[in-house]
């Protein structure tokens, strides 16, 4: 699958929208399972703020962060909410990541896409 280099994906939360925690849940699994099966992956994808959830052990979206970190996208967790949230070492796919690295990517040319 090819990857769009000048996408950065920005998911600062474990569910998407503003739902009840469930249904947002299903929202973030069907989005990530979207951006596979439409075959458009993105250059990287952050994990910030409580998004550090879904790259953890007991995420029910593993399976496709995997496949997109196997099809070459950067997955990268915030290292500061990993440690907030007591999830540094059940970090489960990717890297972790800093605010450094973060600034960087959103401030590179392309395109941010922030949920």
């Amino acid at each position: 699958m090819p990857i769009d280099a000048e996408l950065t994906i920005l998911l600062r939360s474990h569910h998407l929208a503003d739902a009840e925690p469930d249904l947002g849940g299903r929202l973030v699994r069907s989005f990530l399972a979207q951006l596979l099966e439409r075959g458009q992956l993105p250059a990287r994808l952050l994990l910030m703020g409580t998004g550090v959830f879904l790259s953890t052990e007991g995420s029910s979206v593993l399976e496709e962060l995997r496949r997109l970190a196997a099809a070459g996208t950067e997955i990268r967790s915030c290292g500061t909410c990993l440690d907030y949230y007591g999830r540094r070492e059940k970090l489960a796919v990717g890297d972790v990541g800093d605010m450094r690295g973060t600034v960087a990517a959103l401030l590179a040319p392309g395109r941010v896409l922030a949920l």
